[in-house]
């Protein structure tokens, strides 16, 4: 049984009543082992599996607890716990009674959101901010609906976005056109899909006698209104208040904070017992993190008691002696690569590390900056994925055809536009099979009666314009090469398009379908427009080298995606967590470069967290756009606390490129590494004037 191996606090907690339960489990605690435990105990106590939900804050975690409980119970039981995260979850119920929903991310989206937003006009008026741009303007509205659940969004954008109140009816107007479209084409993010799961559960009894909640402390108001809406007779949470750190994400550190307020009867569990790092790590993030108000009391207590290696601070004259000198010490190291991880708060000390690296040819994986799914080669083979699964998902269409030379946004829409014209509906039909009888698909523009002959010059057709290309007769018969604007280029990309999606059809496994568009002419076309593009120079010469070794790097990440589709046997879920779980998937090997985000939750022998200069880490510029000092103090004990045996600090005090000279991190003053001087004194000063105006 899995509560055998728990300790006195663990088996407290993994045996607690039923009823409303918060465990605060510090870093290196064993949460993961009370939350199995506990499943263990509900089975075993007659719960039944499919009574159970674990959400989680990534599906791997889900994947992770499911492994462990089942080396304990058979596999058909284990099958029956709904885990995953709140995402995952609410996209499993909604399908059921939807089958139509069609998930997009939000790069994706926030495409569509700039196309209804650059149609408006913001004029700034004296004395008025000046309008959001399109992209930040997404962001916001995904930040409030997430913490905003009972007031309308221009009423939000008066209330809390200080000096927009003049636009804010604008704004709202382009979020309603927005949500009108997503709707239209059956459109959904992720927020769209918890909002979605808390009406269906305000209807319905979900049936959950127990639901467990993991990383509780980075919970936003969204997701917190959907767990009181499935309204569990029983509630598990596991958190820890001092490593809340996705306040930019919407997470409300008060949902924690506040728990034993909201449920009066709630038992409060505490795990002291740290498993992970030695004691001088321990009291090195213990006396950082005691800065910041205690709302549950804690004691670390060491487990780990022979020799440890003391935290060392590292002081380098200049930044990228900094860098080559980590690197340096990297390669010198005794630990193996995958056991050590750079640690950043910002993507500019990661660029740094990651050159400095790779230079030693020391093999690096990142995470945390752009995903391997970001990569716009991956991106076009799971948008031709798309297609085939919904055939009517003009976005996937739309960038896919981005790719086409002549061809950008809007033709790319006129000409899906009119493979639905001809398909009745249908653009695989209105591309195999289109009605002839439709003679020219495309919108007429208006001309005058002068211009008429312009229109007789469209009906001739395509044979005059792309007869000597080598076209199927068929596919050169298609009122759909009548469009005006349509290149040669152009019309021999969308002459691929159709030979691939023939080729595909039928296809069954998702492996034999990512080899088929891989080498394909379309996908040979995408890898060309993209390596040249990369290659080009500045004075618009192309770097054959570059182009050569940028095409190498393209089909490198082809077989990437090729390898994560083998295990797949279904095209529908291997596309689902591709775009679910893909923040979940790393790349490479060797050295771990990690933001603090993307290193929560995992732990390493070795660990150097960089760039500890004042303005950098704490990151002044982000608290004064509404971030705290409490919280930059959260994620530096985050940051620590991912080491087990070694830890350095390092900072740099010039940065000669850029003429600017540092002064060491407020955290590296309280935790006792540097002597406290006048600089400290200035920072105290800066911090206090932080608060003030928060």
């Amino acid at each position: 049984m899995p509560l055998s191996k728990l300790n006195q606090e663990q088996l407290s907690a993994a045996t607690a009543k039923r009823g409303q339960n918060l465990i605060i489990a510090s870093a290196g605690t064993g949460k993961t082992s009370t939350i199995v435990g506990r499943i263990g105990f509900l089975l075993n106590s007659g719960v039944k599996p499919e009574e159970i939900l674990l959400l989680t804050f990534t599906n791997k975690a889900a994947a992770e607890m499911l492994e462990r409980i089942g080396q304990y119970f058979p596999s058909a039981i284990v099958g029956k716990i709904d885990a995953g995260t709140f995402h995952a979850v609410s996209y499993r119920w909604l399908k059921k009674s939807d089958a139509r929903l069609v998930l997009k991310q939000p790069r994706e989206l926030k495409t569509l959101f700039r196309s209804v937003y650059e149609k408006r006009s913001f004029h700034q008026i004296d004395g008025e901010s000046e309008a959001y741009g399109g992209n930040y303007l997404y962001d916001i509205y995904s930040f409030y609906q997430n913490t905003q659940l009972d007031m309308y969004f221009e009423d939000w954008i008066k209330k809390e976005q200080g000096g927009h109140e003049v636009y804010a009816h604008i704004y709202a107007d382009v979020v309603d056109e927005f949500e009108a479209l997503k709707t239209q084409y059956g459109f959904m993010n992720f927020n769209d899909l918890l909002l979605k799961m808390r009406q269906y559960a305000l209807k319905t009894d979900v049936g959950y006698k127990e639901i467990l909640v993991d990383e509780y402390q980075d919970t936003n108001i969204l997701q917190g209104s959907l767990i009181d809406a499935m309204n569990p007779p029983s509630l598990f949470c596991v958190g820890d208040y001092d490593q809340s750190i996705y306040a930019f994400n919407g997470a409300d550190i008060n949902i924690i904070g506040s728990f034993n307020k909201k449920y009066t009867e709630a038992k409060v569990h505490t795990l002291n017992k740290n498993y992970r790092s030695t004691s001088p790590i321990l009291s090195l993030a213990s006396r950082i993190i005691a800065y910041n108000e205690r709302i549950y009391p804690k004691n670390l207590e060491v487990t780990r008691t022979k020799y440890s290696h003391v935290p060392k601070l590292l002081i380098y004259d200049e930044l990228f002696e900094q860098y080559h000198s980590l690197a340096q010490m990297i390669k010198n190291s005794s630990t193996d690569y995958e056991n050590i991880a750079v640690i950043f708060r910002n993507n500019s000390s990661a660029d740094g590390i990651e050159a400095t690296l790779r230079e030693l040819e020391i093999p690096c994986r990142r995470k945390g900056g752009t995903s391997f799914f970001d990569a716009k080669e991956i991106k076009a083979i799971l948008d031709i994925y798309t297609i085939i699964i919904n055939e009517n998902d003009m976005m996937a269409f739309i960038h896919l055809f981005e790719f086409a030379k002549g061809v950008g946004s809007s033709i790319a829409k006129e000409i899906y536009i009119a493979l639905k014209t001809l398909g009745h509906g249908s653009i695989l039909h209105g591309l195999y099979s289109p009605d002839l009888t439709i003679n020219n698909p495309f919108e007429k523009r208006k001309v005058s009666h002068q211009l008429g002959l312009f229109d007789d010059f469209l009906e001739l057709g395509s044979r005059g314009r792309f007869a000597m290309l080598g076209f199927e007769k068929k596919f050169l018969d298609s009122p759909l090469l009548k469009h005006p604007k349509l290149t040669k280029d152009a019309a021999i990309y969308l002459h691929d398009f159709y030979l691939l999606f023939r080729n595909l059809k039928g296809m069954k496994k998702p492996n034999t379908v990512v080899k088929k568009i891989v080498t394909s002419d379309l996908y040979s076309k995408i890898v060309d427009y993209l390596s040249t593009k990369r290659a080009t120079q500045k004075d618009m010469k192309i770097d054959e080298k570059q182009k050569s070794e940028s095409k190498e790097r393209i089909l490198r990440k082809a077989q990437i995606l090729d390898e994560l589709s083998k295990p797949y046997s279904d095209h529908e879920r291997f596309l689902n967590a591709m775009i679910l779980g893909s923040q979940d998937l790393t790349q490479g090997e060797g050295v771990h470069l990690l933001s603090i985000h993307a290193s929560k939750g995992l732990e390493y022998e070795e660990v150097y967290v960089i760039d500890l200069m004042d303005g950098r880490f704490p990151n002044r510029k982000l608290m004064s756009r509404g971030g705290s000092l409490d919280e930059e103090r959260r994620l530096f004990y985050v940051a620590v606390t991912r080491a087990r045996d070694i830890l350095y600090l390092s900072y740099a005090r010039n940065d000669k490129i850029k003429s600017l000279s540092f002064v060491p991190s407020q955290f590296l003053y309280e935790a006792g590494m540097v002597d406290e001087d006048e600089a400290y004194k200035s920072l105290l000063k800066k911090s206090e004037k932080s608060e003030e105006g928060e």
